[in-house]
């Protein structure tokens, strides 16, 4: 990382995987880093995702050891009945990883606190910066915070502060944490889907084990629409197993430990982009800035991206460091945002014509050289630079030095 001969004093709101990737990059290059956090204790929501190549990458810069934690994924396959509709491989020296949030929340937040920041718990944000005192508003009449010359909203899909007009999917999921079962012939290094047409996916995901409890988990999940989200607390337990099972019987061992609808975390999602991701001593990373379906399992990805990319560019004054960061992210932002929008409808809809296209048109041509290829990059996060202007690897994964 470059260091700044001229150290910012920074708050970053939110202690999700960008603010705490954003508060260990800044920090580590000699900035003085605020995190605000709303809850009393930081913690992780939700259950597993993929880091793929370019987000280890960054994890690798930050020096947070996700690997020790996660699963290496190595394929992605999906079935509709018997036919297989999906079905991409990763290069074999740069797998994904799958991991728990919580795995992920640890490493990040031991990386965060060991470079030094401050941490500001039970604050949440109201508005910053106002009047040009650069400062952050708080809820509960508490003192303001700052001046900062910079904030970083870091909070989400539920930030205040971004202007973002996000449009609603018109499917979301619930996901659950379980155990690996002993009983299944599933293998540990692929994420497994199996869908009816594109109103039903159920997905396996193996996702290592979480801090404190060596025993191997995995991530279930099952696609609703959103308006089913809501009944989700009163839903028959058992009626829902029988259903995923009847799709598909392998699921089946997965599903013991479940025992109530709580056991499964609804999640909705939406779909946005902001067109200039910072104001004056403001920027905004990962779902404040752009918010997708997880169908490509860029996410995360994205978020620790842009606080890489944003921590690089503080090396110039702040006037032109957050022009900066926009144009270093904007063209792969765009692109997987173009590309979630077009393949989400194939997986998850309504739709009766997109899952006949999906799976007699599209799944034979992923077989064929280039488009193979293609696929791979897509998923890898390497389809465009990632950071543009940086010459980043395409096949370590590792990220640049800083120019």
């Amino acid at each position: 990382m470059s260091i700044q001969s001229h150290p910012l004093t920074i708050g970053i709101i939110g202690a999700g995987i960008g603010g705490l990737a954003a508060a260990a990059l800044c920090a580590q290059s000699g900035h003085r880093v605020t995190l605000v956090e709303r809850f009393a204790t930081p913690r992780a929501l939700g259950s597993g995702l993929v880091l793929q190549p370019v987000g280890l990458a960054v994890l690798d810069a930050i020096g947070a050891d996700a690997r020790s934690f996660g699963a290496p994924v190595t394929q992605m396959l999906g079935h509709a009945g018997k036919r297989k509709v999906l079905d991409v491989a990763y290069k074999p020296n740069a797998p994904g990883l799958a991991i728990h949030r919580a795995s992920l929340f640890s490493v990040l937040w031991h990386a965060a606190s060991a470079a030094g920041i401050s941490l500001q718990t039970g604050a949440a944000c109201l508005s910053a910066p106002i009047k040009n005192t650069k400062r952050l508003i708080l809820r509960d009449n508490a003192d303001p915070l700052g001046p900062f010359d910079l904030v970083i909203d870091a909070s989400g899909a539920g930030s205040i502060l971004s202007p973002m007009q996000a449009r609603p999917l018109s499917f979301g999921a619930v996901w659950g944490t379980v155990p690996w079962p002993k009983d299944t012939d599933l293998p540990r290094d692929q994420l497994t889907q199996r869908y009816q047409a594109a109103r039903h996916m159920a997905g396996v995901l193996p996702i290592g084990h979480l801090p404190g409890n060596p025993t191997p988990h995995a991530a279930v999940f099952w696609s609703l629409p959103r308006a089913k989200l809501d009944d989700w607390p009163t839903q028959d337990l058992g009626q829902w197993k029988a259903e995923v099972t009847r799709l598909w019987p392998q699921m089946a061992p997965f599903l013991t430990t479940l025992h109530s609808p709580a056991d499964l975390t609804p999640a909705r999602y939406s779909h946005g982009t902001l067109r200039r991701p910072y104001g004056e001593a403001l920027a905004f990373i990962g779902d404040a800035a752009h918010r997708a379906s997880p169908q490509l399992g860029q996410g995360a990805n994205m978020a620790l991206l842009d606080a890489f990319a944003l921590a690089q560019a503080l090396h110039l004054p702040l006037t032109e460091a957050l022009p900066r960061y926009a144009q270093m992210r904007r063209w792969h932002v765009r692109a997987y945002q173009a590309m979630s929008a077009a393949f989400t409808p194939m997986y998850q809809s309504g739709s009766t014509t997109l899952p006949l296209l999906r799976d007699h048109l599209l799944a034979p041509m992923a077989t064929l050289w280039p488009i193979n290829r293609i696929l791979t990059a897509l998923v890898s996060g390497t389809l465009l630079p990632p950071v543009a202007g940086m010459n980043w690897p395409q096949t370590t994964g590792q990220p640049p030095a800083a120019r």
